[in-house]
């Protein structure tokens, strides 16, 4: 089975903003017998808030996205704390494998590949660090999740009847990779915050990353495809993505497009002319769809599971206006971080 890959984080930077600098250093969440500092948080999220701000984001839109990165760090802990009791950690040799694969599968070498990471502002060694959470990501996915993930051919049946019973007789489809990001509150600002995570996620693309890592990191609409919407038919192609999937040449990236919902990005793998599909033929594909959908609910009871039985504290801010509370904050004085 092809591993998945992790939930990771957003790109890690060298500086904040110049308000955070003078914030003391502190405890931002204890996760088990781990702690993640706000120094953690707000390196994390450097990169989004500096182009967040640029575009208008408010204080209250930036202590939002704080509040969101620590909870994708708390998942990251708990992740880490199966890792080490399974003994299921990934060595030096198994990120430089992989590494290297990433530097195949773009036609570059070593060296272009560490310019590329660099050049974005990420130290090559919290690259690597980010490789190896991703390896260690699918590891406990296959060891702990995939085992408890069936598909019966009678759920395929089903399926194929309530899919493919209308098929289109002709026309063309496209295999599509498409990341959409909506506002996480009201206000031009919400919507600057969401489309500056969108640009991010380009440029990582663009500088050589995996389209599925990066969309499996900030894809709000469906994570866990990691970007993939497999074959879509012509008729079927999203409005607001429609003339660009058209236009674009096989393999091209789009530019961010702006939609009344938010931002998205969308790359056209292959196309090809449509042929409707027999059962046996659209079984495996059918297979695969299910399976990844039964995979993504195993891993979210797995990590609710581990959520309530690891004692997990928010402090100081974080713990005093909670996530759902920061999104109706008033945008007054500093953002707290």
């Amino acid at each position: 089975m092809r591993p998945l890959v992790a939930v990771l984080l957003p790109v890690l930077a060298l500086a904040g903003s110049a308000r955070a600098a003078v914030l003391l250093d502190g405890i931002a969440a204890q996760v088990g017998n781990e702690v993640v500092l706000i120094s953690d948080v707000r390196e994390a999220a450097a990169t989004t808030e500096a182009r967040a701000r640029a575009q208008g984001a408010t204080d209250a839109d930036i202590r939002q996205l704080y509040f969101e990165v620590l909870e994708q760090m708390i998942e990251r802990a708990l992740i880490r704390q199966v890792v080490q009791r399974a003994e299921i950690g990934a060595t030096d040799a198994d990120v430089d494998e992989a590494i290297a694969g990433i530097a195949r599968e773009n036609k570059i070498s070593l060296d272009k590949l560490r310019e590329s990471v660099e050049a974005q502002g990420m130290p090559y060694a919290l690259y690597r660090e980010r490789i190896r959470a991703e390896i260690e990501h699918a590891r406990v996915i296959n060891d702990l999740v995939a085992s408890k993930t069936h598909v019966e051919d009678e759920e395929l049946q089903e399926l194929y009847d309530e899919e493919l019973a209308k098929q289109p007789k002709g026309g063309d489809e496209f295999y599509l990779r498409v990341v959409v990001l909506t506002p996480t509150g009201e206000g031009e600002g919400a919507r600057a915050v969401a489309c500056s995570q969108l640009d991010e996620a380009r440029a990582r693309v663009a500088a050589g990353e995996s389209f599925e890592v990066v969309a499996r990191e900030v894809n709000q609409a469906n994570p866990d495809s990691r970007g993939s919407q497999a074959w879509v038919h012509e008729s079927e192609v999203a409005g607001w993505m429609r003339t660009t999937v058209e236009s674009l040449p096989t393999g091209a990236l789009s530019e961010r497009i702006d939609t009344s919902f938010g931002c998205g990005l969308v790359q056209v793998i292959d196309r090809r002319s449509y042929v409707p599909l027999t059962f046996e033929q659209a079984k495996e594909r059918l297979h695969r769809k299910l399976f990844e959908q039964r995979l993504a609910e195993e891993y979210k009871k797995l990590v609710e599971r581990l959520r309530a039985q690891t004692y997990i504290e928010r402090k100081g801010i974080f713990g005093d206006q909670g996530i759902s509370r920061s999104s109706q904050a008033g945008d007054t004085g500093e953002p707290g971080f």
